[in-house]
């Protein structure tokens, strides 16, 4: 990563980010803020029992299958790449303590994450981790997720929807590509930062952003 992407990530300029490390003289809320932004712990630095290069950028098709199979077990992997503490899902979710251990030694066994009992819980999937493209996580998002979702109204307060369709060059199509890829990581660098706050001061949101080449297939039916 380089100083300008950490400065950015961190709503600081990159001269302050060079001298901060140049020198090595900054506060723990800082060290500690660069290692959120980096998807790393104080503690994994201290450690060092585990490289970061070892973090999971997805799953395996059998550690997908395992999560579809069983909406609790996708439901707590959700929460937990999300920084969900443990009292939190028992609080929020119908799962009691019982329950909610076994689904975590499942997900250790899984190596999805690494559960110590009582209430310590380390997810192994890296900042950049994302679904299996096609894969069974994603095929239960496009057929059972997506329908839910759209079938609900966009009327509230901080909702948008916008659908926009128009012919655009390549260039454009490219710009278009890089424009959602920012918007995407800024959402994520949000929901990081507000992890730390009190869960009461969260509200649960989603998007749904998508771009291709595309016509609708009545559309193209009726070309020339």
């Amino acid at each position: 990563m380089t100083y300008r992407d950490l400065a950015d990530l961190m709503g600081l300029s990159e001269p302050t980010v060079k001298r901060d490390l140049g020198r090595g003289d900054f506060s723990l809320s800082r060290l500690d803020r660069i290692c959120d932004v980096l998807g790393v712990t104080v503690g994994d630095l201290v450690r060092n029992d585990r490289p970061l290069a070892n973090t999971l950028t997805e799953l395996s098709q059998k550690q997908e299958v395992a999560l579809t199979v069983d909406s609790k077990l996708l439901l707590i992997t959700y929460l937990i790449v999300n920084d969900w503490r443990f009292g939190e899902m028992m609080s929020t979710y119908r799962i009691d303590e019982n329950e909610l251990i076994s689904l975590l030694l499942k997900l250790d066994k899984l190596r999805i994450i690494e559960y110590r009992p009582p209430r310590r819980i380390k997810k192994l999937t890296a900042r950049n981790f994302s679904w299996r493209k096609d894969g069974p996580v994603q095929a239960f998002f496009l057929t059972r997720v997506l329908p839910d979702y759209f079938n609900s109204s966009f009327d509230g307060v901080g909702d948008a929807f916008h659908f926009v369709g128009a012919t655009l060059s390549e260039a454009s199509r490219a710009r278009m590509k890089v424009a959602i890829e920012h918007l995407a990581e800024e959402f994520e660098d949000l929901a990081r930062r507000d992890s730390r706050r009190p869960l009461d001061a969260r509200s649960g949101c989603s998007a749904v952003i998508a771009f291709k080449k595309w016509e609708f297939s009545d559309f193209t039916l009726l070309r020339r």
